[in-house]
């Protein structure tokens, strides 16, 4: 009798770690989707937030067509993305593009004063701090998701019930080379 009951209390506490794995992996993929799902929205918000940017310098910046042509098709190309990776290496393209945008405004002094033109800069500064935000957040979750995915004996669960591993939201390697950087401070 008392092999009957080791027995079955073994099989009950199989089946209870069972049913945490399942439950374990259904949350960390609504984390991700959720995560995602906040990634996307600071993404739109900063795509909404470039044709104003456009049209603030626009009147000042008579001579720099192909800068705006740049940041119009990388938006385009952002917008239209489709996958991690791809949305990734997109919104890289685009960060780099708004940068250069920012550079040559600096040569137009009544540009910086505008107000309009100083407001919108913020809220896309803000916009940029958010995205990272939700980046990484989304990663940690991914992170947790891979991880039990790779990780036995949940992988057994995992397997069983099809969940799927995520792509990491990363930035691209000549960013990531130049966010390692040490910042140099001139006086």
């Amino acid at each position: 009798m008392t092999i009957l009951y080791i027995i079955l209390g073994v099989i009950t506490a199989i089946i209870l770690w069972a049913v945490w794995a399942y439950n374990n992996f259904v949350t960390l993929t609504n984390r991700t989707k959720e995560a995602w799902s906040d990634i996307d929205v600071q993404l739109k918000r900063r795509y909404d937030l470039i044709p104003n940017l456009i049209n603030a310098v626009k009147g000042y910046m008579k001579h720099e067509k192909g800068t705006f042509e740049k940041v119009t098709e990388m938006r385009v190309k952002a917008m239209g993305a489709e996958g991690t990776a791809n949305k990734g290496m997109a919104e890289n393209m685009l960060t780099d593009a708004l940068k250069s945008l920012f550079a040559v405004a600096e040569n137009y002094p009544d540009l910086k004063a505008n107000e309009n033109f100083v407001e919108l800069q913020r809220e896309l500064t803000d916009t940029e701090n958010k995205i990272q935000a939700s980046r990484r957040f989304y990663n940690t979750n991914v992170r947790d998701l891979n991880i039990g995915l790779e990780s036995f004996p949940q992988s057994i669960i995992g397997n069983m019930f099809k969940f799927q591993a995520q792509e990491f939201f990363e930035l691209d390697e000549s960013e990531s080379k130049a966010a390692r950087k040490p910042v140099e401070v001139k006086f």
